[in-house]
């Protein structure tokens, strides 16, 4: 029978949610800071920090399915998830601290290398925690509150990393040290603290285990998946493209860059805020009408900024306030959509491959973040952008490249790009109504 925990206490929820902290505070450097401190501050240059981190999201991306089906498939007293929760975790903070504080005559291999085994050991957790959330609960809006936890916790991570490098001084490698060092305490006590006390998730109902080929079958003929796969990959790239360009936009565009720690901040404090507002949408719209018409908002508020200009700091900071609003319900909805999905293979009476699903939504996220970086950067060098710390924060990058084109790559694409996903994913099949029908089905078979 499979084995779903009954509906757990919100303090149960709270300690699940806590590894999302730390894994988060990871994350947003990598994207944020750690390009631009590396490709300015260090001196390696836009186009061979683009290129090291294209290639390292793509083997990251590589690696994803092996991990999510051997998660599947790792037995033990502990459970098949929380075993490699642990190791991820640690190997996930002892290389953010390497990365987080670089030798002083730093090369292109160390970049390579470090980022590898991060993303390898971020993989290694937060394919497994995911999955394991995914079966918490069987009901269609209790997993929305799921996710929303450990979202919630991904944002208070996420501030973190955006507070503590800025609030270290004006030094960015001081600040990315300081987190490293954070980190290296904090991921592990909150790791420790959601393998003790959530209880595990596995299933002993399949006696064969199918190989990674049959998995891949069965993934590839569920159609809602690959609706929702689409969508996500989609708005993925939309997003990855305006973490990737932010700090660049405001020094750049807007000639603020004394203002970039309290707007991203405000950001993603806003999404923060979002997230009650969006779960209550996603019970009378459901999830997949409610996540739409979060991207179509986002829209609407990107569009302003394709106008702005030097000095025009307050607009921006509306802006902020608005899109950190819709990025609550990219990270709490699409998840919890994820884990519906998964349900159509129960209701055919086949295993829960939750591992498998989760590493293949990973991988379309790690791939949509890594065209961002990878495709966005050598746009920019090719338009006159120069790696030099001067360019970047004053005026003199507007007389060797046109503001326009940062301005179209960090808002323009991305409507396109949300646009498209929001026509890909309106007709999602699974309904609140249509997922009671499933779970009727899985109960008369389990």
């Amino acid at each position: 029978m499979s084995h779903t925990p009954r509906t757990l206490p919100s303090w149960r929820l709270a300690i699940y949610g806590l590894p999302g902290l730390p894994l988060a505070a990871v994350t947003l450097p990598v994207y944020v800071h750690v390009p631009t401190f590396y490709a300015v501050d260090l001196g390696l240059g836009f186009a061979t920090v683009g290129a090291i981190l294209l290639a390292a999201r793509i083997w990251d991306a590589v690696s994803d399915p092996l991990i999510g089906f051997l998660s599947d498939r790792t037995t033990g007293r502990f459970g098949k998830r929380k075993p490699w929760i642990v190791a991820g975790a640690v190997l996930t903070a002892l290389m953010a601290y390497l990365l987080f504080s670089p030798p002083d005559e730093v090369q292109g291999p160390f970049l390579l290398t470090v980022t590898v085994l991060l993303y390898l050991g971020w993989t290694m957790a937060v394919l497994p925690y995911n999955a394991w959330g995914a079966e918490l609960s069987d009901d269609y809006h209790r997993r929305s509150t799921i996710t929303a936890w450990r979202e919630g916790a991904v944002l208070a991570g996420t501030l973190l990393a955006v507070a503590l490098p800025f609030a270290v001084g004006d030094d960015p490698a001081d600040g990315l040290a300081s987190l490293g060092v954070a980190l290296l305490i904090l991921l592990p006590l909150a790791t420790a603290a959601a393998v003790i006390w959530v209880p595990k998730t596995d299933e002993t109902d399949v006696a064969l285990k199918p190989t990674l080929k049959q998995v891949g079958g069965v993934i590839a003929r569920n159609r809602p998946f690959r609706r929702l796969l689409a969508a996500w990959f989609l708005n993925g790239i939309a997003n990855g493209l305006p973490a990737t360009l932010f700090l660049l936009f405001i020094g750049t565009v807007l000639q603020a860059s004394d203002h970039s720690g309290a707007l991203l901040f405000t950001y993603f404090l806003s999404a923060v805020a979002g997230l009650p507002l969006w779960l209550a949408l996603s019970r009378k719209l459901g999830k997949h009408r409610t996540w739409c018409l979060a991207m179509a908002w986002a829209c609407v508020w990107f569009a302003g900024a394709l106008f702005l200009g030097p000095g025009d700091v307050a607009v921006f900071f509306v802006i902020c306030v608005a899109t950190g609003l819709a990025l609550g319900a990219d990270l709490a909805l699409p998840p919890s959509l994820q884990a519906d999905v998964i349900d159509l293979d129960r209701a055919a009476g086949r295993e829960r491959n939750t591992g498998a699903y989760f590493a293949l939504w990973s991988m379309a996220q790690k791939l949509a973040l890594a065209l961002a970086v990878g495709l966005a950067f050598p746009i920019l060098e090719w338009a006159g952008f120069q790696a030099d710390p001067l360019s970047v924060t004053g005026e003199d990058i507007a007389e060797t490249a046109s503001p326009w084109v940062l301005a179209f790559l960090y808002a323009g694409v991305p409507i396109a790009l949300k646009a498209a996903a929001m026509a890909v994913i309106w007709g999602h099949p699974i309904t609140a109504e249509e997922h009671a029908e499933l779970s009727r089905r899985i109960s008369r078979k389990e």
